[in-house]
């Protein structure tokens, strides 16, 4: 009698057994139904006829199959994780390497699909990472297709990542958004582009210096167009952060880097002036030009500290009662005195590089405050025929 009683335990242990990983075929089983419905083609039966030299009359086109919605899609993935918890789940099949990896892949194209429901996305992003850990330590036997199960899971757990970021971008969800770039850059720390996005999303959502950060690290991987992040940078500091010390510093670096830059240098000469510290801008405008001479920007905005103080002098000249004439006519002359002061630069500039459009136009505003017509109207002139080019 014992004997037939243990036998009947070990048949009914082995039937729980094989119901486990029943449990495993029934995932892998879903999963090929919801690819199954991903890669569904229309079957033109008339090209296929047309091969084996049937009759034309005999051609049909069998009607295109609808794709299936979001819901038909995870209502299937689901039902197909649902199968790899009660796998897990028992003590015969939770050591499955295919019980594992299939979970991994289950629960990371959820991950992926799922653009309703963030939360639900990030959730079962984390059933996927876990269940690619536990496949990975179990695979003793390399078993490819669970090599295979692991590989295509990791892809799409990092697209998650990306998608995410993208969707939450269209919706305009910035703070969404730089979570999900932000986690990217953490999980490839050498994407120069995910620091891009992240810091773009990041000055969208008003994290400045997290978009400063983002930024700065996409330039010392070395971003192709490291240009415009400096410029980014400096619009940050400047304007949001208003961090006047950092401002000055981040202009310094990127003038240093792109020493052609007009933006750069012009921003430290407006620095320098707003702060009323011409002689600052002059002094670093002369030390530049010292060492590169052949640089016509220099000279262009040495030039240019004394011709916008011209320009607020003439401000101010406006400003004073006509009637006092010795006092408009004091304000006159320290105008002119700098417009005198700017010339010789600005002459400069053009000489070194006869296409310095800027140049021509600021010569062509001098010569109207000196009422000098024919050196205006050559100015004129050749201001047209650079802007035709």
């Amino acid at each position: 009698m014992k004997k037939v009683l243990l036998s009947m335990i070990f048949a009914s242990t082995a039937l729980l057994a094989n119901a486990q990983k029943s449990e495993v075929e029934a995932a892998k089983k879903s999963w090929m139904d919801y690819a199954n419905s991903q890669n569904a083609v229309t079957i033109d039966l008339g090209a296929l006829a047309s091969k084996m030299k049937v009759s034309a009359d005999k051609k049909k086109e069998e009607p295109a199959k609808p794709k299936p919605t979001l819901a038909e899609d995870l209502a299937i993935l689901n039902a197909g994780l649902a199968h790899t918890d009660l796998a897990i789940a028992h003590e015969k099949s939770k050591d499955l390497p295919t019980a594992w990896s299939i979970r991994a892949l289950i629960s990371s194209r959820i991950a992926l699909i799922d653009t309703t429901d963030f939360q639900n996305s990030i959730a079962k992003q984390q059933v996927a990472s876990e269940a690619i850990e536990k496949a990975e330590a179990l695979n003793v036997k390399k078993d490819k297709s669970v090599e295979n199960d692991v590989k295509d899971a990791k892809d799409f757990v990092e697209n998650a990542f990306s998608n995410r970021g993208m969707i939450a971008y269209k919706r305009k969800d910035y703070a969404t958004a730089y979570t999900a770039f932000n986690a990217m850059t953490i999980k490839n720390p050498q994407d120069t582009s995910m620091f891009v996005n992240a810091g773009l999303v990041a000055r969208l959502a008003e994290k400045y210096p997290e978009a400063v950060a983002s930024y700065r690290k996409a330039i010392d991987l070395g971003f192709k167009d490291s240009y415009s992040l400096y410029s980014q940078i400096v619009d940050i500091t400047g304007t949001n952060l208003k961090d006047s010390a950092k401002y000055l510093e981040v202009l310094n670096e990127a003038s240093a880097k792109y020493p052609d830059s007009t933006a750069f240098i012009g921003r430290i000469t407006d620095y320098y002036t707003k702060k009323g510290d011409v002689v600052k801008s002059q002094e670093m405008l002369k030390k530049l030009a010292e060492k590169d001479p052949k640089n016509a920007v220099y000279q262009y905005y040495i030039g240019e500290t004394y011709f916008k103080q011209a320009l607020s002098l003439q401000e101010k000249r406006n400003d004073i009662d006509q009637k006092k004439k010795k006092e408009y006519d004091d304000m006159s002359a320290k105008m002119m005195a700098n417009i005198d002061l700017a010339l010789p630069y600005y002459k400069k500039a053009l000489a070194i590089d006869p296409k310095y459009a800027d140049a021509v136009d600021k010569l062509k505003s001098i010569y109207g405050f000196k009422n000098d017509t024919a050196n205006y109207e050559a100015m004129s002139k050749l201001l047209i025929t650079l802007d035709k080019k």
